[in-house]
Formats: structure tokens, sequence, C-alpha cells
């Protein structure tokens, strides 16, 4: 008898994760809506998914707990709450973000940033006031609509550089 061994071959199937695996973080954070660029939305946001905002949102926007990124052509009037705020086109409103937010080149702020983390990069524009909280401090709305805790002073009017962000 000449049979070749029938040892079983290793299970290599091009399955990346098993079915059961739990639709978490690894699948929502790549699942995102898109407001494109000739969309204009009046009134409040809401969602449990990443948003990406290519056209014109006036109102409020809260997705605790996601990320917001206003693209290169979207104008945002409106109060932003997310986990993570990525800002490349304009905003008018205050942020709001459990985790960072991120002020690109070409991205204009004009309001008060709350978050854990922020970056601002050279090129970008801000006015408004910096709240840096503690990852073990809990976010309460009344920050948002208070005052903010730095001065001003800390990061001048006009053009910022990341490094006046940096505390």
């Amino acid at each position: 008898m000449s049979s070749t061994p029938t040892t079983p071959t290793p299970m290599t199937t091009s399955e990346p994760i098993p079915a059961s695996a739990p639709r978490n973080a690894a699948l929502s954070s790549t699942e995102q809506a898109t407001i494109g660029k000739s969309l204009v939305i009046k009134g409040e946001v809401t969602g449990s998914e990443s948003l990406y905002i290519d056209g014109r949102v006036e109102g409020s926007i809260n997705l605790a707990g996601n990320r917001v990124t206003i693209g290169r052509n979207g104008v945002v009037g409106a109060n932003i709450n997310a986990r993570e705020i990525v800002v490349i086109g304009k905003v008018r409103g205050n942020l709001m973000a459990s985790d960072r937010v991120d002020i690109r080149a070409d991205g204009s702020l004009t309001g008060d940033v709350v978050a854990q983390r922020i970056s601002i990069e050279d090129g970008a524009f801000f006015k408004g006031g910096i709240d840096i909280r503690k990852p073990g401090q809990t976010a309460d709305g009344k920050k948002m609509n208070g005052e903010a805790k730095l001065e001003p002073a800390a990061v001048s009017e006009g053009h910022s550089t990341a490094a006046a962000a940096r505390a």
C-alpha cells in the first residue's frame, strides 16, 4: 500500500476573523457615514457611527464615542460632541472630545475646545479657548457652555502653531 499520510493540514483559509467575533471597535471604526458636498443639514445630528462631513451642517452634532471629521469642503456651524474630532474644513462652534481634537493645516476653528489631547498643525486657524481634561475626569455638558479653564492668552489669535497648543 502506497498511501500518503493523511495528516490534517493546518487550516489556512482566507477568512480574516471568525464570524463569531463581536462586532465592535474593529468594524465600527471603519463604518462611517458621509455628508456629501451638496448636502445641507440644519438641526441635530446624532448616531452611533463615525461621520465625515464634506457639506454644510448647522445645529448640533452628538456622536459620543465616535469620530467626526470635517472634510476640506465641510462647513459646520454647530457644537460637536464626539470621541475624536478632526477639522480639515471650517468649524464655528465649541468642540467637546472625550479623546482628541486635531486641527489640520487647512482647518479653521472658531470656538472653544474641551479634550484630553489637541493637535494644531502649522497653518491652521484657531480662535478660542482650550480646556485640557485629564483622562480620569468626567465630561459634563456645563464645561462646554461655560468659560474656558485656560486663559486665551496661551494661544495667540489668528494662525496658531502646534507649539502653542502644547502645555
